[in-house]
Formats: C-alpha cells, sequence, structure tokens
C-alpha cells in the first residue's frame, strides 16, 4: 500500500488515565490501654521512682471535688453518697498495702499479722505517705473488743469540701474510710470502716474513723495472741 506524499500519518489513538487520590483515614487506636511512642506504661514504672514525690493542694482539692461531684450523681440519700465515696476510696488501699511494704526497708518489710500492728501500719505509714503526718489517734473500743477508731483532727479531704446545712451530716471523709478498709482487707483482716462527725471546740471538722473487724478476725486473733505472736 502506498501513501502519498505530504499526506500527515493520523494520529494514533492515545487513552488518559485520570489520577485519582484516595484518602486515607487514620486508624483509630485499639480500645483499652494507651501506650505512648516508647510502648511504655505507667506499669514499667520503677515503684521508687515517685516515693517522695508531692501534689499541690489546689490539684488534690479539685481533683476531689470532681470525685464528689461524681460520686454525688443519681444517689438516693447521704448515706448512698457516703458508701460511692466509700467505694472510690477502697481499690486504693488495697493497692497501698502491698506498695508500702514494697518501699519499706529490707528489715521492716514484713506484713501485719495482728491487728494492732495494721492499724499502727495504718495511722503511720499509710497516713503519712496520703497526708504527710500520722493520725492524730488510735484507740480500742472498752464496750465492744471488734471495734478500734482512728481519729484526724483536721482530715485533709474535708479542708476544701463546703458542704450544705441540708447535708449537715455528711462526711466526705467516708473516702478515707475505704481506703481503710482496703488495707485491712488487703491484710487478710476483714472489717467494715464508717467516717463519723466527731468535731469539738478546738477541732470543729475531727472525724473518727470507727472500725469493726469480723468475728473471724478477732477469733483469730485471741488463737495468734495465746501462742505469742507478736506482729
Amino acid at each position: 500500500m502506498s501513501t502519498s506524499q505530504g499526506s500527515k500519518p493520523s494520529p494514533s489513538p492515545t487513552t488518559t488515565a485520570s489520577a485519582s487520590v484516595t484518602l486515607l483515614k487514620p486508624a483509630l487506636p485499639p480500645p483499652g490501654l494507651r501506650t505512648p511512642s516508647n510502648r511504655k506504661t505507667i506499669y514499667d514504672r520503677n515503684l521508687n521512682r515517685t516515693r517522695t514525690a508531692e501534689l499541690s493542694r489546689a490539684s488534690f482539692a479539685y481533683l476531689f471535688s470532681e470525685m464528689v461531684t461524681y460520686a454525688q450523681k443519681r444517689v438516693t440519700g447521704i448515706q448512698d453518697l457516703e458508701r460511692r465515696l466509700n467505694e472510690q476510696g477502697y481499690p486504693l488501699g488495697v493497692r497501698l498495702l502491698p506498695l508500702l511494704l514494697y518501699r519499706a526497708p529490707p528489715r521492716t518489710a514484713t506484713r501485719p499479722v495482728r491487728i494492732l500492728p495494721l492499724l499502727q501500719f495504718i495511722t503511720t505509714t499509710v497516713w503519712k505517705h496520703l497526708f504527710g503526718r500520722p493520725a492524730d489517734a488510735l484507740e480500742r473500743s472498752s464496750a465492744n473488743e471488734d471495734e478500734y477508731m482512728i481519729s484526724d483532727n483536721e482530715p485533709l479531704v474535708n479542708l476544701y469540701v463546703s458542704v450544705p446545712k441540708e447535708m449537715n451530716q455528711l462526711n466526705c471523709a467516708a473516702y478515707v474510710a475505704g481506703v481503710i478498709e482496703g488495707v485491712c482487707d488487703a491484710g487478710a483482716m476483714t472489717a467494715a470502716v464508717s467516717a463519723h462527725n466527731g468535731g469539738t471546740e478546738m477541732w470543729p471538722g475531727k472525724t473518727v474513723f470507727l472500725i469493726r473487724f469480723e468475728v473471724g478476725v478477732v477469733e483469730r486473733e485471741g488463737i495468734l495472741e495465746g501462742r505469742g505472736v507478736a506482729g
């Protein structure tokens, strides 16, 4: 086939592909514990690293006020509110006993097996860790052998809480009562702990924590005392 000179060859058909851009949505993090880029969590920290760390009172007051506000939702009365505050403090107490024993010097890192050493541990070591000072008093009831009382003349948790007149029986130190109850349970000495207003002219904000141990705990205490077990 001949092609006449001067005629231009017809252009070959071309196909033009239009590029499309697809925007990728960022992947959502999986539910559960979030981990930083170095793949370490709070559980990887040394337990002795923050043993002397302190929290400002302003930060504590704000955090605790939010906890009280949260606990106040959908409650039926003062007792119900104190119960919820108690439940918020209980998990902290359960974890405090093994943590403070771990941080204690080897010679004194002994888990208490009797009631009085455990309560002395609470009024000194636990109180100093939480509030920077020991509790003001530890007493045993003269009427009931299963009851003990810890007194705090000025609980830190009540310093920045304004209780309305119609709720004057409310004591937000029920949160601390939950901490005490958690420590007792962690020490295998099950008890029920409640916070009571015991204000005096000198200490109007005084709180008394009433600790009632279960019957089995009191019976074991008598057996250990008969065997001469000190700790």
